[in-house]
């Protein structure tokens, strides 16, 4: 199987407890936000990269296509395999979809956080949802 064919269904994030580490708290939150998905300082720099080339391009009206691939390699300095690793984990954790074979931002990773940030405040810790 290759690379840009794997499963493209989960990713595994880093959640700090502390409260001086929340994303919010850092100088540059949406980097912070890809170290905890990538763990590496390269790969998460590059995926801020091809996320804001993404959301520029669907802000312009001219959304990014798969078939430029290429192109992203380049401008990213990334070899393919590691490009369609990082494009996996960003789809499986809900932040990019394609859709008509296009990049676009997707709102599933924010409604899955905050689907599980209200079950656990409500069912395990017993608090109303609207104190949330």
């Amino acid at each position: 199987m290759k690379v840009k064919e794997a499963p493209k269904t989960s990713a595994t994030i880093v959640v700090r407890s502390a409260s001086n580490a929340r994303i919010t708290q850092s100088k540059n939150p949406f980097l912070e936000l890809m170290r905890r998905l990538f763990r590496n300082e390269e790969i998460a720099m590059k995926a801020v990269k091809f996320v804001t080339i993404i959301d520029e391009r669907q802000k312009a009206g001219k959304p990014l296509k798969v078939e430029e691939w290429e192109n992203l390699l380049e401008e990213l300095k990334m070899v393919r395999s590691s490009f369609y690793s990082m494009r996996n984990r960003l789809i499986g954790a809900g932040m990019i979809t394609i859709r008509n074979g296009e990049y676009r931002l997707s709102g599933v990773f924010s409604r899955d956080l905050v689907d599980m940030a209200r079950w656990w405040w409500t069912v395990m810790l017993g608090y109303d949802p609207e104190t949330l």
